[in-house]
């Protein structure tokens, strides 16, 4: 029978305390235990992650080669036995999307036709999650790439707030849905200065129950940005405009449908209040940040004397940290989920929340076969 591992404590913010109830003493050596943890990446600045959650298991990063040839095409190369052992592969999702879904695919591949027990995919950031429902006449990619992994032979996913949830359901296999809620609750009670004057916001109606949650976890007030100038993914087309309707078209009698009544928005309005209080936006992804910098305008002229943005993946693409910068919000925060320190060289303003804690530890419960119910604790259906 494996021993077990312990797992030892140390955050970014070192002044941080580890949430209790996760193991906090030196581990013993990973090799003898049957399992290894490798990073997919090919890139110095995607393997911060890996390497902050192979020291709190006491482990070193298994011996592997991943690189681009001069072609472009990926070459993964597995430099020690895998034979018999729980394989942990750690991918975080750089700015290169399509190149680390490869990198994690064949990776996958390789350990499974070196004779891997299991193997279990790390992904903090799941990619293509945003395509997880038809749009006209495009396709569910999320759900292609959960049956791309599982045929390349992952047996196991750990990641960390899906865009939706039902994406768990394209997959064969478990998959387990960890929180970065804890930390960043955490963030906002230790760093933000007279916190109980704030009011969560959520930037869109979509946003209102993680929102909520936030909200009634602090015992803070809750607002809602509705209008105009907000536009979500329940706006868009649900992929049911094909064939086009016929100008001309003949109706069975009888079969006269009422039609659909076009949406119309309302004058913006937020919906709670936020005069001089500290406002606090929360969503689970800050890519392209406009809507950010459209609803902190909003919030300060509403009144708000403070603004905080705070989110799991940090993706900040295109020319997010120059628009935060030029913006009325003072601070975004987000996990190390996706690597973004060019983006914080660029903008002060971004801080990062360390979450390696719980991955390991979920590592560490999976290898054990312990139980995973306690990183779930007080979460609820909608959280």
């Amino acid at each position: 029978m494996p021993r077990k591992l312990l797992l030892p404590y140390k955050s970014v913010f070192s002044h941080f305390r580890a949430p209790q109830g996760l193991h906090d003493s030196s581990a013993m050596n990973a090799a003898r235990s049957g399992y290894r943890v490798f990073s997919a990446n090919s890139t110095a600045a995607s393997t911060e992650l890996a390497k902050k959650i192979t020291e709190r298991l006491g482990a070193e990063l298994g011996k592997s080669v991943v690189y681009q040839e001069t072609n472009g095409e990926t070459r993964v190369e597995i430099k020690e036995s895998v034979r018999g052992q729980d394989i942990f592969i750690i991918q975080t999702i750089p700015r290169d999307v399509n190149t680390a879904v490869m990198e994690l695919l064949i990776m996958a591949y390789a350990l499974k036709t070196s004779c891997a027990r299991n193997i279990i995919g790390v992904i903090p950031y799941f990619p293509y999650s945003k395509q997880s429902k038809m749009r006209k006449r495009g396709s569910i990619v999320c759900k292609l790439l959960a049956s791309m992994l599982a045929k390349a032979g992952l047996t196991h996913i750990i990641t960390m707030d899906l865009h939706q949830k039902e994406i768990q359901g394209f997959f064969s296999f478990p998959v387990d849905n960890l929180r970065a809620s804890p930390f960043l609750l955490q963030y906002i009670q230790e760093e933000i200065p007279d916190y109980r004057n704030a009011v969560i916001v959520a930037k869109s109606p979509g946003a209102a129950k993680r929102a909520q949650s936030y909200a009634e976890r602090l015992r803070l007030g809750l607002a809602v940005i509705h209008g105009e100038a907000q536009c979500t993914e329940q706006d868009m087309d649900d992929g049911r405009h094909s064939p086009p309707m016929l100008k001309n078209a003949t109706v069975h009698p009888g079969l006269e449908l009422p039609l659909m009544m076009a949406k119309e928005k309302p004058p913006i309005t937020v919906v709670g209040d936020v005069g001089g209080r500290i406002a606090i936006i929360v969503d689970d992804i800050i890519d392209d940040v406009e809507s950010f910098v459209a609803a902190a305008e909003i919030l300060k002229e509403r009144g708000a004397y403070k603004i905080f943005v705070m989110a799991t993946h940090g993706l900040l693409s295109a020319d997010a940290p120059r628009l935060i910068e030029e913006s009325s919000i003072d601070e975004v925060v987000v996990t190390n989920t996706v690597p973004h320190e060019v983006q914080k060289l660029q903008c002060p303003k971004i801080k990062t929340v360390d979450i390696s804690l719980i991955l390991s530890e979920a590592i560490r419960r999976i290898h054990n076969g312990e139980s995973m119910a306690y990183l779930f604790r007080n979460i609820t259906v909608d959280d």
